[in-house]
């Protein structure tokens, strides 16, 4: 099986420990973490692994833990219902360095009582980092899950301070 038939993925150490890429041809489908409730260790047996295919995302990942990006510039085409989506896209419209929560999320979609599924579709994300999930607090402030585990939420907002 070549590349161009099957799900693409790569590696990369970062920071927050070793992170899995994956990508079709047309855009990168996913960022998993090595650590949390959400870790992905291992690719599928039937994906293939493409390191070049990832160079420009790993070099972006590289600059942003470095402090030295703040916006991503990368096509991304994460799986999600239609709901996800709008949550997706509100998380997109968070800035570097501000949180927001999941009722402001649910009321920038224009749904201001869907705060489960807000959580549930935010914690859903397939491409965290890349689609700033961990920018999202509870209504007091505290931090709430994240797929990374939390020390990794933790790490990202300090950066982004």
């Amino acid at each position: 099986m070549n590349a161009r038939s099957c799900t693409v993925f790569s590696t990369m150490n970062s920071p927050i420990g070793s992170l899995l890429l994956t990508a079709h041809e047309r855009a990168l489908t996913g960022l998993y973490f090595s650590q949390g409730k959400k870790a992905r260790l291992n690719a599928d047996p039937d994906w293939c692994r493409d390191d070049d295919r990832f160079e420009q995302a790993k070099e972006q990942l590289q600059e942003y833990f470095s402090g030295r990006r703040r916006v991503f510039d990368l096509p991304l085409d994460p799986p999600a219902t239609p709901f996800q989506a709008r949550v997706l896209k509100a998380l997109q419209g968070i800035p570097y360095g501000q949180t927001r929560t999941y009722k402001e999320i649910a009321e920038t979609i224009g749904s201001p009582k869907a705060m489960r599924a807000v959580g549930n579709a935010n914690g859903n994300n397939p491409l965290a980092i890349f689609i700033p999930c961990h920018r999202v607090v509870g209504s007091d402030g505290s931090l709430t899950g994240f797929g990374g585990g939390l020390d990794a939420k933790r790490f990202l907002l300090a950066l982004e301070r």
